[in-house]
């Protein structure tokens, strides 16, 4: 049982959805996701819907990292799947896999992220910005060694997106600990459904 009830739908303040618009930011880069045959998170949103006020300042920030990041939503998933295995959060796991397949990353580069920067194969990018979020959650930011590799190749902006990511999606990681938001019966059968296809 969650520790706090996520509304329904039918019961999100009017506040609620206007913030939900945050989501989708006018300056766009990347299109929205697909949503047939997607989870649709209604557990986490009707755990924000409490607080409309947070929720639009919340989804703001997610609503930039989602859509008008620097980063390629390859790498963005890298890091928020990384995120989600640092900090075990399944709900969080489950949500960007399916993002992260719609996005380009295999179901092989999935299974190594959980694995680290220290897994083989990764390019020194890559491994770089695992070894970013790991450093980022475990000790509070980013090392000399993992700059010098990043910023070989990243623009300071997309530094600041990265890092921007991670918190992000650590904030969100806490919230579904600490609240033990449950897991959406829809993921649960969707990903049995897409398994089923491999």
């Amino acid at each position: 049982m969650p520790r706090i009830s996520p509304l329904s739908p039918k019961e999100w303040p009017k506040e609620f959805r206007t913030a939900l618009a945050a989501l989708r930011p006018p300056n766009a880069k990347y299109a929205p996701l697909p949503t047939e045959d997607r989870p649709k998170g209604r557990n986490v949103l009707g755990t924000w819907a409490h607080h409309p006020e947070l929720a639009q300042a919340y989804f703001t920030l997610n609503g930039h990292v989602l859509m008008t990041t620097t980063l390629s939503e390859r790498q963005r998933e890298l890091i928020v799947l990384r995120v989600a295995a640092v900090r075990k959060s399944g709900y969080e796991w489950a949500q960007h896999v399916f993002v992260g397949r719609d996005v380009g990353l295999t179901d092989e580069e999935i299974g190594r992220i959980a694995y680290g920067p220290d897994a083989p194969f990764w390019s020194a990018l890559d491994a770089a910005m695992l070894r970013a979020v790991d450093e980022l959650i475990e000790v509070g930011g980013i090392s000399a060694s993992t700059w010098e590799t990043l910023t070989a190749e990243l623009d300071v902006k997309q530094v600041l997106d990265l890092i921007c990511t991670v918190g992000t999606y650590e904030t969100l990681a806490r919230i579904f600990a600490s609240l033990e938001v449950d897991i959406d019966d829809d993921i649960n059968e969707l990903m049995q459904r897409y398994d089923k296809l491999f």
